[in-house]
């Protein structure tokens, strides 16, 4: 059965298609952490405009761990399944650090071309749906993050849930 995600957020949905050919164990892991409610009540809490937003980590559903966003996981690593497709509007990808193999639950969504990307972060489904939902949020004002980088929402973007049902459904 084909399937999709529905990631229902303050701004609205985002319907996500899955490239299971192209990263088959990416999509699993995104599948079951959706299904057992792990991205429910988390924020995407980093949006660099015209670049991306980033979300799925779990301190972000805690204000206090604020100074921790960035930082949070499920408590294990993937292994990476860099591929060919390149990361332009729409396209999902794992997030991770310096290590190729080091992603778990964080995701972004490019706002644009990201070529530089291409073949070194996971690609794994684009938006299929809701594109208007992605510029929205890509708009938030931000603010310096701890780092000093222009990326931290001034106000809150949460995310409600992360559902994968059937693709004939949407």
């Amino acid at each position: 059965m084909n399937e999709v995600s529905i990631i229902k957020t303050t701004a609205g949905e985002m319907v996500i298609e899955f490239w299971a050919d192209a990263a088959p164990q990416t999509v699993e892991n995104f599948k079951k952490l959706a299904r057992q409610g792990f991205y429910d009540g988390t924020a995407f809490h980093r949006i660099m405009r015209g670049f991306m937003i980033q979300g799925g980590d779990p301190l972000t559903k805690d204000a206090k761990m604020e100074s921790r966003w960035g930082t949070g996981g499920p408590g294990y690593q993937i292994k990476a399944e860099f591929n060919d497709r390149p990361h332009v509007r729409g396209v999902i990808s794992m997030a991770r650090s310096q290590n190729p193999d080091s992603a778990g639950s964080q995701f972004f969504i490019c706002l644009g071309d990201a070529k530089f990307l291409d073949r070194q972060y996971t690609a794994f489904g684009r938006v299929i749906k809701g594109d208007e939902v992605l510029g929205q949020i890509g708009d938030t004002r931000v603010a310096p993050s701890n780092s000093g980088e222009m990326s931290r929402p001034t106000a809150r973007v949460g995310v409600e849930s992360v559902t994968i049902v059937s693709a004939d459904s949407v």
